[in-house]
């Protein structure tokens, strides 16, 4: 992670170089601009996305420059002199505008805004997505998780399934969503997550039988042994053999942790084992699940009374499946002080222009109840409007209003206090809560309504008028 730190100027695609040396050719880099990030699609065909990433991409911002290795790459990739002069020297200076890191969002919402030259804030475009796109994205999936897992034990166990070292970042993102600890070190260390693991089936095949697996294993750990049951039997041999080990620890004065289940039917063998464990007097030992779990296998699970005290996720956790990627996008909506605007043909492609903020608007009863999308300068309004269709609109007149949209980063310094992914998940927390049921159902979610000013509907329809009119 240092190296892509100390090289961060790279960390970006060669395009947003050439755009940013032409800028500069062309006398434009003095061109004060505004860039908008935002997604369009919610993620497991669902009703939100947690927002995360923020915190780790203000760290690599602050360290955004060309070092003369870097200059020296750039140089033989072609790029001309003249720009790598004015490398040598760049900083990035940028004003960042978003929301908390946590908190719930929604479609085509300005989540977060760059204000700066057109060079610095070109050159930041693929950084900006692959920080906050991947981690939101694992934010949302371990919200999902914890969502059905209620107050039970939640841990990370993906790392060794990740893409690389995106498994450093989807652990963070893991634990603002809602797992309360992880297997991976680094990012424990990294991050101050707490970490968890128990053993794999290689340790116990390494020795002559299961039972003296299980003897040593709890010798040297005694306070905190969690047995994997699963090796060669079992109801047969595993659990028999945890038993005993567990009436041994009692009699030294300790206590089995719990058992893991990693294969078979986990709901008809956590029930098998918890009737064991009961008959044995065990029933503080837990019982702990994994294997290719997710939300709906772990809904399903609670359906059919599992008797599981915890769940360790891994592949479908951390890979964020069965959604690829978020389709986040950063554009350009203001250049020089004068709204800039992009047109499709696909009606929900076209951007929403200038410098903006976002605002949330709760019912009586501190429910989410509509965002809405206003100009920065506006004071608040009393009704928003449907992007497209002027004639649907909310009265939001008598709700309590609160502006999402802070500063986070001026002249390149950060201006937010650095917290740990589990104190943004008490954050996560509260507002989860006050987001209402309809939209959390897996199956057909219902939509938030987002909605605009009608300064800015005014604005944005003068603009699409203007453009169609010059290309007739």
């Amino acid at each position: 992670m240092n190296t892509l730190t100390e090289n961060a100027g790279l960390y970006t695609d060669f395009y947003e170089l050439t755009m940013a040396q032409g800028y500069y050719l062309s006398g434009k880099e003095q061109e004060n601009t505004v860039f908008d990030y935002y997604y369009r699609t919610n993620p497991y065909k669902g009703g939100y996305l947690v927002f995360s990433g923020l915190y780790d991409l203000l760290k690599i911002l602050q360290n955004f420059k060309y070092e003369p290795k870097n200059i020296a790459f750039l140089r033989k990739v072609g790029l001309r002199e003249e720009f790598l002069n004015y490398l040598k020297n760049f900083r990035f200076t940028a004003t960042i505008y978003s929301v908390c890191e946590g908190e719930v969002v929604f479609p085509n919402e300005p989540i977060v805004r760059v204000e700066g030259n057109i060079i610095e804030a070109q050159l930041i475009e693929t950084l900006l997505l692959n920080y906050l796109n991947f981690q939101s994205l694992i934010a949302t999936k371990a919200c999902r998780i914890r969502n059905v897992i209620g107050e039970k034990a939640f841990a990370d166990f993906g790392l060794r399934r990740a893409q690389g070292l995106g498994g450093v970042h989807a652990s963070r993102a893991a634990v603002i969503g809602g797992a309360d600890t992880t297997s991976n070190v680094y990012s424990g260390f990294n991050y101050d997550i707490p970490v968890t693991g128990t053993q794999a089936h290689a340790w116990v095949q390494s020795f002559e039988d299961e039972l003296e697996a299980f003897r040593k294993y709890a010798e040297i750990n005694p306070a905190s042994t969690v047995l994997l049951v699963d090796t060669y039997n079992t109801l047969k041999s595993g659990i028999p053999n945890a038993i005993v080990v567990a009436k041994e620890l009692e009699e030294k004065g300790n206590k089995l942790i719990g058992i893991r289940l990693d294969s078979g039917d986990l709901a008809y063998l956590s029930k098998k084992a918890r009737k064991m464990l009961d008959d044995a007097g065990l029933e503080y030992v837990q019982i702990f699940a994994s294997n290719q779990l997710n939300e709906y296998v772990i809904k399903s699970l609670n359906e059919q009374g599992a008797k599981i005290d915890g769940y360790g996720i891994g592949t479908e956790l951390v890979t964020g499946k069965d959604t690829g990627a978020l389709d986040g996008v950063y554009k350009l909506v203001e250049n020089n002080g004068s709204p800039r605007l992009k047109i499709s043909e696909n009606i929900e492609k076209i951007t929403m222009p200038g410098r903006k903020k976002l605002m949330r608007y709760f019912d009586w009863e501190g429910m989410f109840f509509r965002d809405g999308i206003l100009l920065a300068d506006e004071n608040n309004t009393d009704k928003i409007y449907h992007p497209f269709h002027k004639d649907k609109n909310t009265d939001i007149s008598n709700c309590t209003a609160e502006e999402l949209t802070q500063k986070v980063m001026e002249n390149g310094e950060i201006l937010i206090e650095n917290k740990t992914p589990g104190e943004i998940n008490q954050y996560l927390k509260q507002r989860f809560n006050q987001l209402p049921d309809e939209h959390k159902r897996f199956i057909s979610p219902h939509i938030y309504k987002v909605g605009i000013s009608e300064k800015l509907l005014n604005l944005r329809d003068s603009m699409l008028k203007d453009i169609r009119e010059k290309i007739k």
